[in-house]
C-alpha cells in the first residue's frame, strides 16, 4: 500500500499528448482532455512537482507534444522522452529511469491514448510498488468500448482512477494555504465551467 498522495511524494507522468494522438480522442470532447492535461500541469507548477513528458514518434502522424506544455515545462519539455515507437513507455528504459530519477513514489499520470498509451505503464508503475492515479478525464480513447476496457484493467491491477478536480483537491487539502489559493483559482478558471 502506498502513502497517501501529496505534492511532495507525487510527480506527474504526461504520456503523448501530442497533437495527432489528441485527435484520437472520442470518448470525451477531445479540448476537455486538453483543458484537463494543460490543468494538471499547471498545478505541478504550483507545487514545483516533478514532470517527466513521453512522445511516440514526433515525426509521424501522432507530430509533437502540444505547445503549451512547453510554455508551462520548458525543462520537462526539452527533455521529454522520445520513444522510437515503444507503445509502452514503462517498458523504454529511459522513460521509467526518468520516473525513477524523481525520487518520487507515488505518480500522477494521464496518456493519450487511454487504450494503448496509458494502460501498459500505469499497470506496470504499480508492478513497480509506486501508487498510481491514472486522470480519465485528461486522457482519453477513440472508442467507449476500448476506454471501458482500459479502465477495467487498470483498477484490477491497482490503478486508482480519478478526475482531475478530485486530483487536485486531494493535493491541494485546504483551500486557505498559498496553494491552495492558486489551485482553486485554477480550477475555477481552467476545470469548472462558469457559474451562471
Amino acid at each position: 500500500m502506498s502513502e497517501p498522495f501529496a505534492p511532495e511524494n507525487s510527480a506527474l507522468l504526461l504520456i503523448d499528448h501530442q497533437v495527432g494522438t489528441m485527435q484520437l480522442i472520442k470518448n470525451i470532447p477531445m479540448e476537455d482532455a486538453k483543458r484537463n492535461a494543460i490543468a494538471l500541469a499547471k498545478m505541478a507548477r504550483i507545487f514545483d512537482m516533478p514532470v517527466v513528458m513521453t512522445s511516440s514518434q514526433e515525426d509521424h502522424v501522432q507530430g509533437p507534444l502540444i505547445p503549451e506544455l512547453e510554455e508551462l515545462h520548458p525543462e520537462a519539455f526539452a527533455g521529454r522522452i522520445k520513444r522510437p515507437g515503444v507503445v509502452n513507455a514503462w517498458a523504454y528504459d529511459p522513460f521509467r529511469q526518468a520516473v525513477e530519477a524523481t525520487g518520487r513514489t507515488n505518480l500522477i499520470m494521464a496518456g493519450v491514448t487511454t487504450d494503448v498509451c496509458l494502460v501498459f505503464p500505469a499497470i506496470d508503475a504499480v508492478k513497480a510498488g509506486y501508487g498510481v492515479q491514472a486522470v480519465m478525464d485528461a486522457s482519453g480513447s477513440p472508442f467507449d468500448l476500448s476506454e471501458d476496457m482500459s479502465r477495467r484493467r487498470m483498477e484490477d491491477a491497482g490503478v486508482v482512477l480519478t478526475a482531475t478536480n478530485t486530483l487536485i483537491a486531494e493535493l491541494a487539502q485546504d483551500w486557505s494555504t498559498p496553494e491552495g489559493q492558486q489551485l482553486i483559482q485554477l480550477l475555477f478558471t481552467d476545470v469548472i465551467p462558469p457559474i451562471a
